[in-house]
């Protein structure tokens, strides 16, 4: 077994090589959503199709990463050579987690044997479907959704199979974008492929090998460590939908936790069945969110790979919104239920240690708009601006705007001016919310007002979860953060709520949103004065917010805080509070 500092050396070379691969697809794809939004993630998978490295990207892409290529492994075995590349993108048949995913997988070989893969999961543009731009929030089985991809050989010995690479383009309503995507994504593997090559090279071939191994057994010995200081225990969460995407119904996600030693169980037996919207996951998607939950409750310092997550079983029942069977739709589960699982993961865990304790995050809500623009070309917005806040943890408020919490902040929030500039859509207001903040010693993210002129007539495809009930949590005494809201403005008519799900065709229209903030972590009533001074100042809470809930009274001569005043309303917030309980 290699020496601790080789292990260490090798790892770093691979999260390096991961890294590369993602700075190469940034720099060569064509479509906003890769070279701005950045929603792909490269990985590295071992010959057997174990992930060792996912350095670069969205936690939930890379997560359920080894699905795919051990699905590729079982349909192709042995049937593969150097300079062959595969694509893959179906939940049910090749290890993915939503039809919008692709996976191009190049294996590398050292002569004629096998070594390892170097990978790019990516969200297209467009696949075809009931609804341009990849999210058919109308959809009620898989084919409503786009172009269903099993393991594929789309490159074979070097050369294109234009057969099949002329079968995807023609099956996108944006083939400008997804040709150079497609080039964008194998070239980044290709360039992976080289520097896996040279680091074997470079560690011997036999030595190389074993460091594969050592990686994952040091993941996974790590994560025992921590799981160990734990108390054993059974430890309950929960989360949920308010509707099935058609109409309103409690749904529920329910995981217990069972710590027992070094080991842990991740049983979400009690989930309500898989519905018949597009809210339902994958089995490789649920995985992605479990590790996704621990990854983030653990020391950050703990590996991400396969190996490190050894010691987890994850119970998943067949049938439900957690492990749907075919022909589920399921575009939505890399949003939801991916934050619900998210949500309910760290809820029990925070039983176990309170000190750890993460916040529920806002929910999306924004809407994507599809149109012809002036170039003749299918163009889709994703209305990024209106993305919520962040939950709080002890130490650190929530981020003040942040992209879908299962990308973790990866998914980057594009410019309001590249927006304009690329879409038929004028960006009017984005801004940061006063009071939308779950309060607490630390509060979370206030989300934002985000209000958009849709200038062309636009199909535009609803995804407005938590329009109604709160989910961003708070934890050890912090609030919940506010519920999102969603706004239409026809020209010269009347305003009205927009949908939570469904397919619209509107003419020229605006858009008005508030997102969702974030929860709060710790008593309010703790939070530092000048912390909610500085709040005050910049508009994220109000005055009587800081008074009522902070119990920070600011002195209405100079804006200051007012410490006697305030040291007196505290103590009186707090008297109240007990009496409340007791009564």
């Amino acid at each position: 077994m290699p020496d601790p500092i080789t292990l260490a050396l090798f790892q770093n070379r691979l999260d390096y090589i991961a890294r590369q691969m993602g700075w190469v697809m940034i720099r060569t794809a064509r479509s906003p959503i890769f070279n701005q939004a950045h929603d792909f993630s490269c990985f590295v998978a071992d010959e057997a199709g174990n992930l060792v490295s996912q350095a670069d990207g969205i936690p939930i892409h890379t997560g359920g990463g080894g699905f795919a290529v051990r699905a590729l492994l079982d349909a192709f075995g042995g049937d593969m050579s150097d300079g062959d590349v595969f694509v893959l993108n179906d939940p049910y048949v090749a290890g993915g987690n939503h039809l919008p995913d692709w996976v191009i997988a190049r294996p590398v070989f050292n002569e004629s044997e096998l070594i390892a893969f170097t990978c790019n999961r990516a969200h297209q543009s467009d696949i075809g479907g009931g609804a341009a731009g990849t999210y058919n929030s109308a959809a009620t089985e898989i084919w409503h959704e786009g172009l269903r991809l099993p393991p594929l050989r789309l490159v074979e010995a070097g050369e294109t199979r234009e057969d099949v690479w002329q079968l995807l383009i023609l099956n996108s309503r944006t083939p400008h974008f997804m040709d150079g995507d497609l080039r964008a994504m194998c070239g980044s593997t290709e360039i992976g492929r080289e520097l896996v090559v040279e680091t074997l090279e470079r560690f011997g071939l036999h030595e190389g090998r074993e460091c594969f191994s050592g990686i994952l057994d040091h993941g996974d010995r790590l994560l025992r460590e921590a799981v160990a200081e734990l108390p054993d225990g059974v430890y309950a969460g929960e989360s949920g939908f308010d509707d099935d995407c058609f109409e309103d119904v409690d749904l529920k996600i329910l995981v217990k936790i069972t710590v027992d030693g070094n080991g842990m169980t991740v049983d979400f037996t009690g989930t309500d069945d898989q519905i018949r919207g597009f809210k339902n996951s994958s089995l490789a998607n649920t995985y992605s969110s479990v590790y996704s939950a621990l990854s983030t409750f653990f020391d950050t310092s703990i590996p991400r790979n396969e190996g490190t997550f050894r010691g987890v079983t994850v119970i998943a029942p067949r049938g439900t919104l957690v492990n749907a069977r075919p022909p589920a739709p399921m575009t939505m589960c890399t949003l939801y239920p991916a934050q619900q699982i998210v949500h309910a993961i760290w809820q029990a865990l925070s039983k176990a240690d309170p000190s750890r304790a993460c916040a529920g995050w806002g929910m999306c809500a924004f809407p994507l708009s599809s149109a012809i623009g002036h170039d003749g070309r299918m163009a889709t917005a994703y209305h990024w601006g209106g993305s919520p806040g962040g939950g709080a943890v002890p130490g650190r408020d929530g981020f003040s705007q942040v992209s879908a919490m299962s990308a973790f902040g990866a998914l980057i929030i594009p410019n309001a001016e590249m927006s304009e500039q690329l879409f038929s859509v004028q960006v009017h207001r984005q801004e940061l919310r006063c009071d939308g903040a779950g309060a607490g010693e630390y509060r979370g993210g206030p989300g934002v007002h985000y209000v958009a002129d849709v200038l062309a007539p636009s199909e535009f495809s609803f995804r407005g979860e938590c329009l109604e009930v709160p989910r961003a949590y708070g934890v050890n005494g912090g609030g919940v953060g506010k519920v999102n809201s969603l706004r239409l403005v026809p020209n010269g008519k009347p305003a009205f709520l927009g949908p939570h799900y469904g397919i619209r065709r509107f003419e020229p229209i605006r858009v008005e949103l508030t997102s969702g903030g974030g929860g709060g972590c710790g008593d309010p009533l703790d939070r530092d004065p000048d912390c909610v001074l500085r709040d005050v100042c910049d508009e994220v809470v109000s005055v009587e917010a800081a008074r009522d809930t902070y119990g920070v009274v600011l002195d209405a001569s100079d804006g200051c805080v007012d410490v006697e005043r305030t040291v007196c309303r505290r103590r009186l917030l707090r008297e109240a509070r007990g009496t409340e309980v007791a009564s």
